[in-house]
């Protein structure tokens, strides 16, 4: 026998079992080489490597998705501010023609010998400025006269027995009502027909 065999049949086995027999179950199957067995101290190092470089990447990307939010968050901030803050300019510049024009027509009632007529002209002309100006923001009147009356836009102040007109009609308009892109601002205050009892 050379010393390879002898070794090998000198040192005891630690698959045998501590009375001699050998276990059955790895019998079928050789035991595996230690290089096989375990990963190497090589292979776990680049592991753990691999591993923490992937971990930097992600906390990296978890570091720049925050900051990212949180530029968002500002810049939305800002943005609503600023609107909150402007909102109201073109409105303003419009409202600023309303009153120069409301200026001017105060100043001509004072004056002595006022044309009546030239004044009645002015104040429809300064009335048609603001409609215009309430246009373009979106703002409608409501004027229901002859309408069938409606509880969401308009407000009954009284009602009024009537021949002329079905029941729960509009028969007259106290003060016009007001809506803003589809919201009400102030209802109609209206007198609503009924029907004679």
């Amino acid at each position: 026998m050379d010393k390879k065999q002898k070794n090998a049949v000198d040192e005891p086995n630690d698959l045998d079992s501590s009375d001699g027999v050998e276990n059955s179950e790895n019998d079928a199957t050789p035991p595996a080489t230690e290089s096989e067995a375990q990963p190497s101290y090589q292979s776990l190092w680049l592991l753990l490597e691999d591993t923490r470089k992937k971990a930097d990447d992600y906390l990296d990307q978890l570091m720049r998705a925050r900051a990212d939010t949180e530029n968002v968050r500002r810049r939305g901030e800002r943005e609503l501010d600023k609107v909150r803050k402007y909102a109201l300019d073109s409105f303003m510049q419009e409202m600023v023609a309303v009153k120069d024009s409301l200026e001017m027509g105060l100043s001509a009632a004072q004056e002595p010998g006022v044309d009546v007529a030239k004044l009645t002209e002015g104040m429809e002309l300064t009335d048609q400025l603001l409609a215009a100006a309430m246009n373009k923001v979106g703002a409608q009147e409501i004027y229901p006269l002859n309408e069938p009356f409606n509880p969401e836009w308009h407000q009954a102040m009284s009602t009024q027995v009537s021949n002329d007109v079905p029941p729960n009609t509009v028969v007259l308009v106290f003060q016009k009502g007001y809506v803003l892109n589809d919201r009400l601002i102030r209802p109609a205050r209206v007198v609503v027909s009924k029907a004679v009892s």
